[in-house]
């Protein structure tokens, strides 16, 4: 999601919350600064709470994060949101426009998977998929996770090893488009002229 407490009044100085450098917050802001043609001062926090405290203090501008973290804070109208960062709209904001309606191509969702050590006999882990796929079929937590804006998505491991293996490639061949690099000792340094 992209947020914001008001407009940019300041659009070459508009300062972006992300969790920390590298994180998936920081590669949706960056994805979305490169496809937009913008300016953007990144401003690394200590986690995906204190990147939305950020921006609910007005301290920053706007901050991309994962719909569960921030939600809660859309609802009681602490943060605006201005987008959602998934393909499409999402069910738990109907009124609020998919990025992408704007800014064609741009998509930037988190997910979550289980993995187990590569050496895991085969019927534990076809066990467990079998249990998790059944946990998330549970009328209960898929309505759970509706009211957190999240869309369970079962399937095999053969299915997520497909996932990760494209969203692994995906990210890959932006952050080498895009240039991208970090400094340990300085923090982020964007991506290179």
């Amino acid at each position: 999601m992209l947020y914001a407490m008001c407009g940019f009044a300041n659009p070459g100085s508009v300062e972006m919350a992300s969790a920390g450098v590298g994180s998936a917050s920081h590669a949706a802001g960056e994805l979305f600064r490169i496809k937009a043609g913008i300016s953007m001062v990144h401003l690394p926090c200590r986690g995906e709470a204190d990147a939305l405290g950020g921006v609910i203090a007005a301290e920053e501008r706007i901050c991309f994060a994962g719909l569960p973290g921030a939600i809660d804070h859309i609802r009681a109208r602490r943060l605006r949101a201005l987008g959602v960062t998934s393909a499409g709209r999402t069910d738990a904001l109907p009124g609020i426009p998919a990025v992408a309606d704007s800014l064609p191509g741009y998509e930037a969702h988190g997910w979550f998977g289980l993995g187990a050590p590569r050496d895991t006999p085969s019927g534990i882990v076809a066990a467990l998929n079998g249990e998790v796929n059944a946990a998330l079929a549970d009328p209960g937590l898929k309505s759970r996770l509706a009211r957190l804006g999240a869309t369970p998505l079962a399937g095999s491991r053969t299915d997520f090893g497909r996932l990760v293996a494209s969203e692994t490639a995906r990210w890959a061949n932006f952050i080498r488009a895009a240039n991208a690099r970090t400094s340990a000792t300085t923090g982020y340094r964007g991506v290179a002229a």
